[in-house]
């Protein structure tokens, strides 16, 4: 039996209709999709192409050599470099002066036994005059900054000596005085009564713990022993100005006036204020100590880099 659509042809010409209205419907709305969809597409490629027709070209890099760097204030022709150590030290591996090992040296890694034979030979002196626990990093420490800007008190093997700097006013303005160096009577006194010879054979002993200390501070490979010697050598280039040496006080901006003046005191003499850390310390000293403490490294280097 056939299927017929029984309907009235004006009810089925209605529907018809409708049901054609609603496929153009539909089918508008996917073809303004699309449209849309285009429309964003083109457009973002349209910019894309103006920005990359816009964008200026990558600037070819050429290397040009840098020029050399001056510096503003030069350091005195006899003052040698010492910031990095190793411009004072061989190659790695490769030591300019080698020291001959002791035959009962310490363990490198037994620092605490640098502490314990210090006691054992300086006895009360070495409670009096060394800064312990800790000898051989105070050591190798000051050692390293004593030809650069700036050794830390902190950080010196030997205790400070106190006091203030005394001073005098001389027709030039404010001077060391003649006094001061009393202050360093004990400490020098100290260092210069030991013998050479013997300090010489109890570094040998405790150079294991030197260098390994030396090694940790930032210097693998680097040879302490080199770095003592052109330290030394440093020193020994201090100049022999005529004394009393003049003085200036550096102002601090501060509604608080410091109560320590004296530690603001700076050489007026530029070549001397310029100068590394232990050079002023041998400065400060006065004459008389200065020429005793240059003696004595002399003999110790006479041992140390025969």
């Amino acid at each position: 039996m056939t299927d017929r659509d029984l309907r009235p042809p004006h009810q089925r010409s209605r529907e018809e209709r409708a049901a054609h209205s609603g496929t153009t419907k539909w089918l508008l709305i996917v073809l303004g999709i699309a449209a849309l969809a285009y429309g964003g597409w083109w457009a973002r490629e349209n910019w894309a192409a103006k920005d990359r027709l816009h964008q200026p070209a990558a600037p070819v890099q050429v290397e040009v050599p840098a020029p050399p760097q001056v510096s503003a204030t030069p350091s005195p022709p006899s003052l040698p470099a010492a910031e990095p150590a190793a411009d004072t030290q061989a190659e790695p591996g490769q030591p300019q002066h080698p020291l001959p090992p002791a035959a009962q040296a310490l363990s490198a890694d037994d620092a605490p036994s640098l502490d314990r034979m210090a006691r054992e030979w300086l006895g009360a002196r070495a409670l009096q005059f060394l800064v312990m626990p800790g000898l051989a990093h105070h050591v190798v420490a000051t050692v390293d900054n004593l030809p650069r800007g700036h050794a830390a008190p902190r950080l010196w093997p030997l205790s400070p000596v106190g006091g203030q700097m005394q001073t005098q006013t001389g027709e030039q303005g404010m001077q060391i005085a003649a006094a001061n160096s009393a202050r360093y009577d004990a400490v020098v006194g100290f260092v210069t009564s030991l013998d050479p010879a013997t300090v010489v054979q109890w570094y040998r002993q405790a150079y294991p713990v030197l260098q390994q200390t030396y090694e940790a501070l930032g210097y693998p490979g680097q040879y302490f022993n080199d770095r003592l010697v052109a330290v030394i050598d440093h020193l020994l280039q201090t100049p022999q100005p005529q004394e009393p040496l003049a003085l200036r006080l550096v102002q601090v901006q501060g509604q608080v006036a410091p109560q320590q003046p004296w530690l603001r005191y700076e050489f007026a003499d530029a070549d001397l204020q310029a100068r590394s850390a232990g050079q002023k310390i041998l400065l400060r000293l006065g004459s008389a100590h200065r020429a005793a403490i240059t003696a004595y490294l002399q003999a110790l280097r006479a041992q140390i880099a025969p």
